[in-house]
């Protein structure tokens, strides 16, 4: 039992605090104030309960003292002091700790204030007693005569700023001063901002209401700081700390507003617009954070506010010093004055101008700063406008408009035969005072060689007929050697005797307007990135070349059409900008080629068109395409990578005995150019005249081809694709077959290309991937296996680029019933490639909707393995050349893809098997399964359900 009595008595003493005697601090009746900040001593325990060891009394001996908190379980903070009286008489004093000081508050998470000391207990003599008031935590101690007593004080937190002990008499003088002091400010603020909102009412310019506001926001700050909004609405102390807060973000916002809208600031510059706007963004959110984290908001607030005053200054020294702004010149001292202000609220609330009045005298300086700004506002608000309500005349005003007008005064006395201008003309082209003043024969010289006849004839009729009215431009050179555009306005004065006296009106310069129009002029028929002739300025000189060769038999003008080959791929994998550079690279290299009598133009994109005048051989002519091909295929270095281009070149040469008009001409190079891209790009083709039946077949085999669906003509047909485990029948791809009623039956590589680009391959899509779905649905009602029976449909380019196909397929899913992942779409390695990050985005949406993704031709292009990763597809296709290598002994690659397929987990389909041999390898290789004629041709949907056993389905 002892030992557990001394066990519990050590970690009793272990909980304690342990705390040395403190030092006395002597009080005199004569004092009226002592500061006892330095004197206390601060304590954190670990319990509620602190022991500790008192001030020696006169008998010198140090007693103990030990003090429980009002909460039990709680770890306060703690005060302890010591006051010794060696008078005779008992003194009563306050101890006053004050709620909020702004003084050594702090910038980053500023103490906001708050109710300081909770209790007092004095190890002697009387209990101190509260005295209660809203602005600080107050406490009557009374000393006894000959007594030195420890005062221990728990705290309601870590802070308390400043401990003062004060003669009552005193502390009330004090107070009453300071609350008389407040009243006045808060009595001149709240008349200020009264009278800057009427101010705001009469006048509705922006900077009224912006200085109304700050007047308000230092009312309200002033209001919060002094206690006054405290004594009128009594608060919490969490929600005081979130209204001083939320105080010092509006002062900073509404000090930002007030500098933007006095110095007008969109007018100089949006970018201060955009600065402005999110700097008062920020600010209203840390009114928004004021009711979160009180102290963040303050330190950001308090940070905002001296950052809008040293900004603030040097944006207004700036503007009154380089731009001499008026408003900016009578700001700069009220600013400076600011900036002064926020120095001292700065060394304050750090801590190095400690005293006590220097908090309400910054509030004071606060508002007296405001007054100067309503000063200033308010001369804007009643100066001036003298000067618009006075009356002029009507020469005055007439004056005055010329003035603003900035034209110049033209005065010719025509009996002297003397020409006054005005002196900004001479000023403008750097001649000599006087030059343009005498007779007019002065300004021949200076005037324009092609203007000096017009000029001189529309002075001499106005002169002849005595009446009308002269607007005429012209050119003067200057002394610098350019000339400037004018424009002369000018009517006649006649005399008594009827004749011309006067010739005045006015000259106003017009080169900016002229050097538009020419621009104009010039972009309508010009290439705006080369600069090259564009197609109306092309054709306009191919119809002035076979004017000339009709009267000229030596002419013989060839057009050649030029079209970079793939160029799109290449825009696309470089981008936009950089496509551009090339275009510009390669109209230099083809102007190099060029005579002065030729004419190089860009009809289009990628499409440009030569003129050809200075060879008339055919041959040469043949020769100078081949040099254009090779320019072309010369390497062009962009950010350190090399780009190689080809070109497809059309050439309709010159033929005497036709009857040649521009569009035909232009037509049959073209068509030139097109047979060489059919050709396989990379070469040239001179014109025929059976080009034109075959671009006619085409028209007419497109035509065929889009009502070819609507007369049933088209058919899908099923390919099997075979199991070569056990050669059961897994699926079918949906192939299109064109039975045309004139041509038999039109293979696909010669109506696919047509169909692509006449876009009638989406309806072809659409067709395939509707009877694709309507075929596996009945093929699964009729075998239930494990996998599903599955179809795949090829995918066009065109298609893919359509937002509808998601559309398409979703809608296909949904009538058909067939089970996900079993309607497999087919794209092709190369599609996928042209735009990996679209085509990734595409194939996730699609493969969400519950479709199958098939990557077919596996092998012939430039797939990635970590786009192949990206890309959500479950089978690949391998393209049947390397099936033709595997049957000649070439098994390398395709046992290398069929492991790197098994290891994606992607089933494997090898296209191409045309023998029973090309089975057995491709078996012995691991692939799945496998499509060819070796497995039969494709088949009619009845001959499909017979082979899966769903011949009793009704279509």
């Amino acid at each position: 039992m002892v030992r557990t009595l001394l066990l519990t008595l050590v970690l009793l003493l272990g909980a304690l605090v342990p705390a040395r005697a403190v030092e006395a601090v002597r009080v005199t009746l004569d004092a009226p104030v002592i500061d006892l900040t330095g004197a206390i001593e601060r304590y954190r325990s670990d319990g509620d309960l602190i022991q500790i060891s008192t001030a020696p009394g006169k008998d010198g001996i140090v007693r103990r003292i030990q003090v429980k908190a009002r909460d039990a379980g709680a770890r306060p903070d703690w005060m302890v002091f010591a006051l010794t009286n060696d008078t005779d008489e008992q003194i009563d004093l306050l101890l006053v700790a004050p709620h909020f000081r702004l003084v050594d508050s702090g910038v980053v998470w500023p103490d906001l204030g708050g109710s300081r000391i909770a209790a007092i207990t004095a190890s002697q003599g009387i209990r101190p007693e509260r005295d209660e008031n809203p602005e600080a935590d107050q406490f009557v101690i009374t000393l006894d005569p000959g007594t030195t007593v420890t005062f221990v004080a728990e705290l309601r937190g870590p802070n308390i700023p400043q401990v003062y002990l004060w003669d009552q008499e005193a502390y009330r003088k004090k107070s009453t001063g300071l609350t008389l002091y407040k009243g006045i400010i808060i009595g001149i603020a709240g008349l200020l901002a009264l009278f800057l909102t009427i101010i705001f009412v009469v006048k509705g310019a922006i900077i009224f209401p912006a200085a109304a506001a700050l007047a308000w926001s230092v009312l309200a700050y002033a209001c919060i700081d002094f206690g006054f909004l405290q004594r009128i609405f009594p608060v919490t102390e969490l929600a005081e700390r979130v209204y001083r807060a939320s105080a010092e973000a509006v002062l900073g916002a509404t000090l930002l507003v007030f500098l933007f809208a006095y110095l007008n600031l969109s007018r100089w510059h949006v970018r201060y617009s955009h600065v402005a706007f999110f700097w008062l963004a920020f600010l209203a959110g840390l009114v928004a954070l004021a009711a979160f984290d009180p102290p963040v908001a303050a330190g950001v607030a308090r940070i905002s506010i001296a950052a809008v005053a040293g900004v603030g200054l040097l944006l207004i020294v700036y503007l009154a010093a380089h731009n001499g702004y008026d408003r900016a010149i009578l700001l700069v001292p009220t600013w400076t004055l600011l900036l002064v202000w926020v120095a001292a609220a700065g060394f304050a609330i750090t801590g190095q101008i400690g005293s006590d009045l220097v908090q309400p005298a910054l509030i004071g300086g606060l508002v007296l700063i405001v007054m100067l700004i309503g000063f200033t506002v308010m001369q804007h608000a009643f100066a001036g406008g003298s000067l618009t309500h006075a009356l002029v005349s009507d020469t005055e005003r007439r004056a005055l408009a010329l003035t603003g007008a900035g034209d110049v005064v033209f005065d010719w006395d025509v009996p002297g035969d003397r020409v006054f201008a005005g002196q900004e003309v001479e000023s403008q082209l750097g001649l000599k005072r006087g030059a343009l003043e005498g007779p007019a024969s002065n300004w021949l010289g200076l005037l324009h060689p092609f203007d000096v006849e017009r000029y001189s004839a529309a002075l001499d009729t106005v002169i002849e007929e005595r009446r009308g009215r002269i607007v005429h431009d012209f050119r003067l050179r200057a002394a610098a050697g350019a000339y400037y555009w004018y424009r002369l306005k000018a009517r006649p004065v006649i005399g008594s005797d009827g004749e011309v006296i006067r010739i005045v009106g006015t000259l106003a310069d017009v080169t900016e307007v002229k050097t538009a129009e020419e621009r104009l002029l010039h972009d309508a028929v010009h290439d705006s990135l080369t600069g090259l002739p564009n197609r109306e300025l092309f054709q306009d000189r191919l119809d002035a070349a076979l004017t000339f060769a009709a009267q000229d038999a030596r002419l013989k003008p060839t057009v050649i059409v030029l079209d970079i080959d793939r160029y799109k791929a290449v825009n696309d994998a470089i981008g936009l900008s950089a496509g551009d550079s090339i275009l510009l690279t390669l109209s230099r290299r083809l102007g190099r080629l060029l005579r002065p009598q030729d004419t190089l133009a860009r009809v289009a994109g990628d499409e440009f068109a030569v003129i050809l005048v200075s060879e008339r051989d055919p041959d040469r002519i043949l020769a100078f395409a081949e040099m254009i091909r090779r320019t072309i295929a010369t390497p062009i270095t962009y950010a350190d990578r090399e780009i190689f281009l080809t070109v497809s070149v059309g050439i309709a040469l010159y033929e005497a005995e036709s009857v040649h008009k521009r569009e035909e001409v232009f037509k049959n190079a073209e068509l030139a150019m097109i047979q060489a891209k059919r050709g396989g790009g990379d070469r040239s083709e001179v014109f025929r005249a059976t080009m034109r039946a075959d671009r006619s077949d085409r028209l007419m085999l497109e035509s065929d081809l889009r009502r070819s669906v609507e007369r049933g003509e088209m058919k899908v047909l099923f390919q099997p694709i075979v199991r070569l485990e056990d050669r059961t029948v897994a699926g079918f791809e949906a192939v299109l077959r064109w039975d045309h009623p004139k041509l038999g039956r039109v293979p696909a590589s010669t109506f696919m290309p047509v169909a692509e680009e006449s876009g009638f391959v989406v309806n072809l899509g659409i067709l395939a991937l509707e009877r694709a779905a309507l075929e596996l649905a009945v093929w699964q009602r009729a075998l239930e296996v494990e996998p599903p029976i599955f179809a795949t449909v090829n995918v066009s380019s065109r298609q893919l680029l359509r937002h509808d196909l998601l559309h398409d397929v979703k809608t296909v899913l949904a009538r058909s019933g067939v089970l996900p992942g079993s309607l497999k779409l087919e794209f092709v390695e190369g599609l996928v490639m042209e735009n990996p990050e679209y085509a990734a985005q595409m194939l996730e949406r699609i493969h969400a909707l519950g479709a199958g993704l098939s990557l077919d031709d596996f092998g012939t292009g430039y797939t990635a393995l970590s786009y192949l990763q990206r890309f959500p597809f479950d089978m690949i296709k391998i393209d049947q050349s390397f099936v033709r290598q595997a049957a000649a002994g070439k098994s390398t690659m395709l046992r290398s893809i069929v492991r790197m397929a098994g290891e994606l987990n992607l089933a494997i389909v090898a296209e191409g098997a045309e023998s029973e041999e090309d089975a057995q390898v491709l078996a012995e290789l691991g692939c799945e399964y496998a499509q060819g004629y070796a497995f039969g041709d494709p088949l009619t949907s009845q001959q499909a359900r017979q082979l899966v056993g769903a011949a009793q389905e009704v279509a």
